[in-house]
């Protein structure tokens, strides 16, 4: 059953109306009518069985049979701060942890990110990488959309990061500290958040910033991973050890 998200102000007294580019998608592309069934979720973990029961130029409104809530959003949240990857990496990226069940994605411009977006395009970049992680929220089922943040600078994301209950940073010269470790002697932390580094690796100053922020750098094994795959293989390690993928 196609699904989509709406805020929750536009569900009012039963009444659901879908006034985004989706309502254009539900008319033209899936051609969708009157008296067809649909998913509509409030963006905050209800889903509705939905009838569509009027369609105007600009929107599409139905009629809520019935609610429930989502169950497939994980019991802990997890924010990926991403340092910026080169050409279309950081669209695979968002989607994959989309998928997986991030619930923030901070792109981060560190000392040795190749990219460098600045001013307007900074903002264009994320309302594209938003519109990905919302399309691959649909896809999977989620019950929220997960953010795609601006671009933060590094010293703004470790800062962020001190906020969250377990915070770490995988590192390829770290040989000692293992994720597995850090996660299970862990109380319960609900608020998770790691870095990943670019291409070319943090800068030892990074490294010394980070150690003096007291968050621990951790090793991923023998094999250094790509920027695009470290993110999601830590969030599933995480969401095995932490999650909801082992239940």
């Amino acid at each position: 059953m196609p699904k989509f998200f709406v805020s929750p102000d536009r569900i009012v007294n039963g009444s659901i109306t879908i006034d985004t580019g989706d309502a254009a998608h539900i008319k033209r592309v899936l051609r969708l009518g009157i008296g067809d069934i649909i998913t509509v979720c409030d963006s905050t973990g209800t889903d509705y069985e939905a009838k569509i029961s009027k369609i105007t130029d600009n929107a599409v409104i139905c009629k809520a049979l019935a609610s429930n809530k989502n169950e497939t959003e994980p019991n802990i949240n997890v924010t990926i701060y991403q340092a910026l990857p080169k050409a279309s990496k950081m669209e695979y990226i968002i989607q994959k942890n989309t998928e997986l069940g991030a619930v923030r994605i901070v792109p981060c411009a560190l000392s040795r990110c190749v990219v460098k977006l600045s001013g307007s395009d900074c903002e264009k970049k994320r309302m594209r990488w938003q519109k990905i992680a919302d399309e691959a929220a649909k896809q999977c089922g989620r019950g929220i959309l997960p953010e795609v943040a601006p671009i933060h600078t590094f010293r703004e994301a470790i800062e962020e990061m001190q906020t969250a209950d377990l915070s770490f940073v995988p590192y390829e010269c770290e040989s000692n500290n293992c994720l597995k470790k850090i996660l299970t002697e862990s109380a319960n932390p609900v608020n998770i958040s790691f870095m990943i580094g670019p291409e070319g690796g943090f800068t030892p100053e990074e490294i010394e910033h980070i150690h003096d922020c007291n968050i621990p750098c951790i090793t991923l094994g023998p094999r250094i991973l790509r920027t695009e795959t470290a993110g999601e293989a830590v969030l599933s390690m995480v969401m095995y050890e932490l999650g909801d993928i082992n239940k």
